[in-house]
């Protein structure tokens, strides 16, 4: 029976365009150029709002306005709460619902660099080596707000996150104005100025003005997923994959204090704060949330499983026996777990500030990432169970529940799978669901059609420079998310 209904199941086939169009997606030196000079300005968002250094902020919106003329004076513009900032383009079907597409031009800062200092850009557009050169943080090839572009790539904080799609709208928007195109129906752009921390100044007030408009948007498109590179996101997938965030995990930061016995450590009792404190972090430890398989991730596995080897394709398509056995192959690794269940991270533990103290109190920090299908409320109810017998004080640091999930059966998503086949034909386009936290749940109240996506083919080691060394973008991967937005401005 089970080798039957793994032959017999009905993964889901890659859809082809049928044509063999050619799609040219090199960028000109002009687009590269006007992204280097955004890259440049270092628009570093602090966690203390009012500590933020705003001048490079303003600095950028300036140099947005001088780079694309033609935009800023065909869409109307505006900003909100000062950098936030807005742009509509009117369609010729005010009938039509309107069309949204999000950015955000804040980036984290790069640990050890000196703003002050500036650097002229680098620009190397043919195949003549440059050396690398002095780098104010280590481990980056060239300074992280240089713009540096050399051996065919864009090096710099915010090329992946996300200046990459701030621009490819822009250039897209500029090219089409270029050629006299007007869209069929509304086209919005809103620009975050806090997303790394929260986006509470900035995609909160964006999205409280478009809900007074009484504004409600067909879809809406934003970061969070990309293309993996074949092997990169499941090593037995040797084809690209398209992952969409139909839907993105909330979050939970609690502290705990935990009280108990102190004095002077030559006369410690049978167990101290810390004691209990490590008693808890073990039962937090071991007593993990269910994993289970959200729509997403269903849809995910249907979309992939032929790309996978029989095994595999035997645990999805028999899992009314065999669930316990795909779940437990998803546990294994650290990214698949994040897919499947509400995550335990203990981030933070504190004692004494001597060696020689027994503290009367011991605090914890721990993280949770909530599975839509959880809730706030029953993580913080978990936990106060684990910590049943204990006296302590439980304080929530920040929270956020998780988003709705999106549907894929619109135009919203089959667009997306649409563009994605004529620059990528070999990949697999799939739901799946966002980890981390972005602007776009911000917007739930203005359109229940949110996707997270950016067409950029990233490998494993690509991935893991966005926040942190080393950030930099192809050329081949820039020109490919102009193409592609340019087109969804076109064609949506």
């Amino acid at each position: 029976m089970l080798i039957v209904r793994t032959f017999t199941y009905q993964f889901k086939k890659i859809e082809k365009t049928g044509d063999n169009e050619v799609v040219l997606t090199a960028p000109s030196e002009k687009a590269i150029r006007r992204f280097a000079g955004g890259i440049r300005i270092p628009t570093i968002s602090n966690e203390f709002y009012e500590e933020t250094n705003f001048g490079p902020f303003e600095e950028f919106m300036r140099y947005l306005s001088d780079s694309y003329p033609e935009v800023y004076k065909v869409m109307d513009t505006d900003t909100i709460n000062t950098y936030g900032m807005i742009f509509h383009w009117k369609g010729k079907n005010s009938t039509l619902k309107p069309v949204l597409f999000l950015s955000h031009y804040d980036v984290v800062p790069v640990i050890g660099y000196d703003q002050s200092i500036t650097t002229d850009t680098i620009f190397q557009l043919n195949d003549k080596p440059l050396p690398p050169i002095q780098s104010y943080a280590t481990k980056w090839d060239y300074p992280p707000f240089s713009g540096a572009v050399i051996n065919g790539r864009i090096y710099g904080r915010g090329t992946l996150d996300m200046k990459c799609m701030l621009f490819s709208l822009m250039e897209g928007a500029d090219n089409l104005i270029a050629e006299g195109f007007q869209p069929e129906r509304d086209i919005w752009f809103a620009f975050g100025h806090d997303e790394e921390v929260s986006g509470r100044q900035g995609a909160v007030k964006i999205a409280e003005y478009f809900k007074n408009k009484e504004l409600n948007f067909d879809a809406i498109y934003d970061e969070g997923g990309i293309i993996a590179a074949p092997s990169s996101a499941i090593e037995s997938i040797k084809v690209p994959l398209g992952l969409v965030g139909t839907g993105e995990k909330g979050f939970l930061t609690l502290r705990l204090t935990i009280k108990g016995m102190g004095g002077h450590s030559s006369m410690p009792p049978e167990k101290s704060s810390l004691i209990y404190a490590a008693e808890i972090i073990e039962k937090l430890n071991n007593n993990q949330f269910p994993a289970q398989i959200i729509s997403p991730i269903a849809a995910f596995f249907d979309n992939v499983g032929n790309e996978m080897g029989f095994f595999s394709r035997m645990t999805i398509a028999n899992q009314w026996l065999l669930r316990p056995l795909l779940l437990s192959t998803m546990e294994k690794s650290p990214a698949s777990n994040a897919l499947v269940r509400t995550t335990t991270a203990i981030t933070m533990a504190k004692g004494s500030d001597a060696a020689n103290v027994l503290a009367s109190e011991a605090e914890v920090t721990v993280n949770f990432r909530i599975l839509p299908g959880d809730s706030v409320s029953g993580v913080i109810e978990h936990v106060k169970k684990l910590c049943e017998g204990y006296d302590i004080d439980l304080k929530v640091i920040s929270q956020r529940a998780p988003s709705n999930i999106s549907p894929e059966n619109v135009r919203g998503f089959e667009i997306i799978k649409e563009k994605v086949n004529k620059i990528y034909p070999e990949a697999i386009v799939t739901s799946y669901i966002t980890i981390g936290g972005t602007d776009s749940y911000k917007y739930q109240a203005v359109s229940k059609d949110i996707y997270r996506f950016m067409p950029i083919c990233l490998n494993q080691y690509e991935q893991r420079t966005i926040h942190n060394e080393n950030e930099y973008i192809s050329l081949e991967n820039f020109g490919k998310i102009q193409w592609y937005f340019k087109e969804l401005l076109k064609t949506y």
